[in-house]
């Protein structure tokens, strides 16, 4: 078979190959962007560890000190998200979920006064609630990343916080699901009582719950401040 004659190359071809990035050039961009994720891994294992940690120091009646610092993922999530887009928002949730499972791990070895610090059902609540959360997180902020810039981060985290807190809670502490840890006693969190004191009678769970989900609301509009503050720094920056 006789070879194709060679073919001509345009200068309009000449042009767009000019610039097209080299190998070199792409493998540098890709360095630079992880070393740019680097520090959101960071902070998201952050968070994660000492959420573990200070969730077995009780806040008040209703909350513990975990509360107030798990919800700063949500905002390490949305800042990925804003600044590098959704697939470096994903594989930073995939890291917190890692450390998560990590610290789970190590959690159900340490025994405390009542048994394993950690229980199956919270180490499956934890992780199924984490998981769910923050990738419906980065899908809801993507779908709103072009409108007003407080509009993606606040119904991301709103809505990833309130499925966040309905999973964890009911997997946890629901009745319902004794079958699933038959041998972990969690009656104490079934124990009928006013909502937070005040309301109607409810499983106890529930009112914990509700705390729980009033402190994420909160910071979802406390942490508006900063993601702005920090997205603007990081869209200067680039």
């Amino acid at each position: 078979m006789r070879g194709l004659p060679p073919r001509k190359i345009r200068p309009k071809d000449r042009a767009l190959a000019s610039r097209r990035p080299s190998a070199a050039t792409l493998s540098k961009r890709m360095t630079h962007m992880k070393r740019a994720y680097l520090p959101g891994i960071i902070a998201m294992a952050a968070i994660v560890v000492a959420s573990n940690i200070l969730v077995q120091f009780l806040f008040g009646n209703w909350l513990t000190w975990g509360a107030f610092t798990y919800p700063l993922a949500f905002l390490v999530t949305d800042i990925m998200n804003r600044a590098y887009g959704a697939q470096a928002a994903r594989k930073v949730v995939f890291v917190g979920f890692a450390v998560g499972v990590a610290c789970s791990l190590i959690g159900t070895q340490i025994m405390g006064e009542f048994g394993p610090l950690v229980t199956l059902r919270i180490a499956l609540g934890s992780g199924i609630a984490f998981l769910t959360a923050q990738l419906l997180d980065v899908a809801i902020f993507s779908a709103l990343r072009d409108g007003r810039w407080w509009r993606a981060p606040l119904a991301s985290t709103l809505i990833g916080s309130t499925v966040d807190t309905a999973l964890f809670f009911t997997i946890a502490f629901s009745a319902s699901l004794t079958f699933v840890e038959p041998a972990n006693d969690v009656s104490w969190a079934g124990e009928v009582l006013p909502v937070l004191g005040m309301g109607p009678e409810a499983p106890l769970w529930v009112s914990l719950a509700i705390a729980d989900w009033g402190v994420k609301l909160s910071l979802a509009l406390i942490a508006l401040i900063p993601f702005r503050l920090i997205t603007a720094r990081l869209s200067a920056a680039h």
